[in-house]
């Protein structure tokens, strides 16, 4: 029996409207039962998940987890209390933030408590509402961040063609960290060896479940790894034609016809 369901936010749980379909919460309610966690895996910190975690009762709750940044932190519910944090070198922040001023990019640094945004577009902020708060800044280096613990950084822009062609130019300084796409509009920094799918590991380890006693749902290339390190890998209906392959199961439903609950009828409830 699965133990562990891992799920990304945007456009997996969470609908374009910002909304979650009511048979999803139904569902997501009834693995408490069944002693089956469900776990947040998201780009975002924990500390913008909060209002989700209320949704799904499942707010300061001990014994519940959320993987964010990618994998850069995995919290306990309670207290959000962190379990493991590892982040980027303020080095590395430093030089991709003065590299992204060269780029037609909204750039993002994330901190454990804050998201500061460089060159914040009207577009980025309808975006971002409601699912994040960011402090705007204007300044041209991140001295004003030294001695803070950063997570990552991220680019903005809608044409994906444009993000892979930066992907390329970067490569000088980014050939030592994990770089994914997310949501159609970012490319994403991280610590080497950070992403979903070591999150997912290293939670499974801590709580003693077998990585094939876990599923992984998502939607986009952030979210690959974890497909394809959990026991079953999930891309939803609207999944990035490019990591369907890589999926075990393809829902029928899109993130707006309640994929994450055709899952968890399919594989988990079904076998109750």
């Amino acid at each position: 029996m699965y133990k562990l369901i891992a799920c990304d936010l945007d456009e997996t749980l969470i609908k374009p409207d910002r909304t979650i379909d009511s048979r999803d919460i139904e569902a997501i309610k009834k693995l408490k039962d069944l002693g089956v966690k469900f776990v947040l895996a998201t780009g975002r910190g924990y500390n913008t998940v909060q209002g989700t975690l209320k949704e799904l009762d499942l707010f300061d709750e001990a014994n519940q987890y959320v993987i964010s940044y990618n994998g850069g932190a995995i919290t306990e519910n309670k207290d959000n209390r962190l379990l493991h944090f590892e982040g980027i070198s303020f080095e590395k922040a430093q030089e991709l933030y003065k590299r992204g001023l060269k780029y037609d990019v909204v750039i993002h640094v994330y901190t454990k408590d804050a998201v500061y945004a460089y060159n914040l577009t009207e577009d980025e902020k309808r975006y971002v509402q409601n699912r994040q708060e960011m402090i705007e800044v204007f300044d041209q280096n991140l001295d004003f961040l030294k001695g803070q613990d950063i997570v990552k950084v991220l680019y903005t822009n809608t044409d994906f063609e444009y993000l892979q062609s930066i992907d390329r130019d970067l490569k000088d300084i980014t050939f030592d960290m994990d770089v994914s796409y997310s949501s159609n509009r970012y490319i994403e920094f991280n610590h080497q060896g950070v992403n979903k799918g070591a999150g997912l590991k290293k939670l499974a380890n801590l709580l003693h479940i077998d990585i094939q006693d876990t599923i992984a749902i998502g939607d986009n290339y952030n979210d690959l790894s974890m497909i394809k390190d959990a026991g079953l890998g999930v891309g939803v209906q609207n999944a990035a034609p490019g990591i369907k392959p890589d999926c075990d199961y393809i829902t029928t439903a899109t993130c707006e016809e309640g994929a994450v609950c055709e899952v968890i009828e399919k594989f988990v409830l079904k076998g109750e």
